[in-house]
């Protein structure tokens, strides 16, 4: 009912982006941005995306700047690790594959999201 108002998008589709409540704080369904253009608020969803994406920049920038000072001192720097993921190869197709390591449910059963970043 009323498809043609939600872009022909079925029932499914429409509540894939539901916000639940005591989710990470880095979980997508939190972006500020999608939010506003879900609720039709198209020019502040666009600044708020222009934002976001300006602090990924500087994020990386300064991972990169760490990285290159680390170089040059000889110290040992951590390139960026994803939180709940690592980087394996997969037995069967010998591909990397970022597989889940643990730690997510435990921290959201506790609501301890103290290891997430600052991302939105």
């Amino acid at each position: 009912k009323y498809a043609e108002n939600m872009y022909y998008f079925s029932e499914l589709a429409l509540t894939l982006n539901a916000p639940e409540s005591g989710t990470a704080p880095t979980d997508s369904r939190r972006r500020p941005d999608q939010r506003l253009m879900e609720n039709g608020r198209w020019d502040e969803a666009n600044a708020e995306k222009q934002r976001l994406e300006e602090k990924q920049r500087l994020s990386r920038k300064r991972r990169e700047a760490e990285a290159a000072r680390a170089t040059e001192d000889g110290t040992p720097c951590d390139p960026y690790k994803p939180l709940w993921f690592e980087r394996k190869k997969d037995p069967v197709t010998q591909e990397l594959a970022h597989v889940y390591k643990g730690g997510y449910w435990e921290s959201k059963e506790k609501q301890d999201w103290s290891l997430c970043p600052d991302i939105f």
